[in-house]
């Protein structure tokens, strides 16, 4: 049963963190495209880092910029903070507490930061297994993707013991300079899913307004362009533009995962007794396109069902279309960005399983 309510100081173990002034040992599991961005802020930064990747090659990257290789998760055990990104709630459970684990042994570490966006459930049944063994246990999901990480433009939502989130703050900040903590339990994981389901509303919006307005007369980037310097625009429809303009459907965050975050957050909904009209019509279309073969290209794929159902043919605009995001964001100890400005569009990255959006 989903509960998000803050816990009764008197029902919370709350674990002690013993990270002082000495140097803290830092390891990450689960390095896709995603997890690799986020890691390394880390080493940009200056930090040591253990790594592990049940597909060995994917730590490559990591490894050329110094990170130390893991052979086994338990390898980690004896770090002092340990960061998680994986795919699934069922990834979760596994690499926390199955054969070999990280806290399946001896050892453990003090903290762990998980930044997976998997179920309330999957996470209040980690954070048990997590104080079972005195570890905290921060379930610190993000928004954003692969280039957004890089970029340093990451935002990230925790909840957990707020002692242990005050220890390891300055880490997060380096990882995601946007970071709100919002409480001592579940919380952060409800605000993840509300956040995307936003974001499938507002892509499904933005489609039909697109749509229309071509049809009537109006290139796509012309809109787009006014859309963005009105103030109905954001960060969010000024980088979705060079892919509505140019039809560029390389997945950032595909329309599976948007659906899997949709089945969660409506069942959330359910739970919690909240009427979601709208949230529900776009779980529909989302299933539309993935029966009709879209699920493992980009979300903003929504455009062309649109289109389809208007009864126009879409062409890419092959026009050089800024989407808004600086270069990579150099960074301090304390995660200061000084980001780098570039011009044009930047490489569309692509993303595993793990990816967000």
């Amino acid at each position: 049963m989903l509960d998000t309510r803050r816990a009764r100081p008197d029902t919370v173990q709350m674990q002690s963190v013993a990270l002082t002034d000495a140097p803290v040992s830092l390891g990450w599991i689960g390095t896709g495209r995603m997890g690799t961005a986020m890691a390394t802020r880390l080493l940009d930064a200056g930090h040591q880092l253990t790594v592990y990747n049940r597909t060995r090659a994917k730590t490559d990257e990591l490894a050329s910029r110094g990170a130390r290789v893991a052979d086994q998760i338990s390898d980690l055990a004896a770090l002092d903070v340990v960061f998680v990104t994986v795919a699934s709630s069922a990834d979760l459970i596994s690499v926390l507490g199955g054969d070999s684990g990280l806290l399946s042994g001896d050892e453990a570490p003090s903290v762990v930061v998980d930044c997976s966006t998997v179920s309330a459930e999957a996470s209040s049944d980690a954070r048990a297994l997590a104080a079972s063994r005195g570890v905290a246990f921060l379930a610190a999901p993000v928004s954003g993707n692969p280039k957004v990480a890089r970029a340093g433009r990451l935002t990230m939502a925790v909840s957990g013991p707020q002692p242990a989130f005050e220890r390891v703050e300055t880490f997060l900040r380096i990882v995601a300079p946007g970071v709100t903590y919002v409480g001592d339990a579940e919380q952060s994981r409800l605000v993840k899913l509300c956040h995307n389901l936003l974001l499938g509303v507002v892509i499904q919006s933005l489609a039909e307004i697109t749509i229309l307005a071509e049809k009537g007369g109006v290139r796509r980037a012309d809109f787009l362009e006014f859309l963005n310097d009105s103030v109905m625009g954001s960060t969010f429809t000024r980088y979705k533009s060079p892919a509505l303009v140019n039809l560029d459907f390389t997945p950032t965050f595909t329309t599976q995962l948007l659906r899997k975050d949709f089945d969660l957050g409506l069942a959330a909904a359910r739970m919690l007794e909240v009427p979601m009209p709208v949230s529900g019509l776009v779980h529909q279309l989302l299933q539309d396109a993935i029966g009709n073969g879209a699920g493992d290209v980009d979300f903003a794929i929504l455009l062309e069902l649109v289109a389809k159902g208007a009864g126009i043919e879409l062409r890419s605009e092959e026009l050089a279309v800024d989407d808004g995001l600086s270069g990579p964001a150099a960074v301090d100890g304390a995660g200061n960005g000084a980001p780098v400005v570039v011009d044009g569009v930047g490489a569309r990255a692509t993303v595993g399983s793990e990816g967000h959006a």
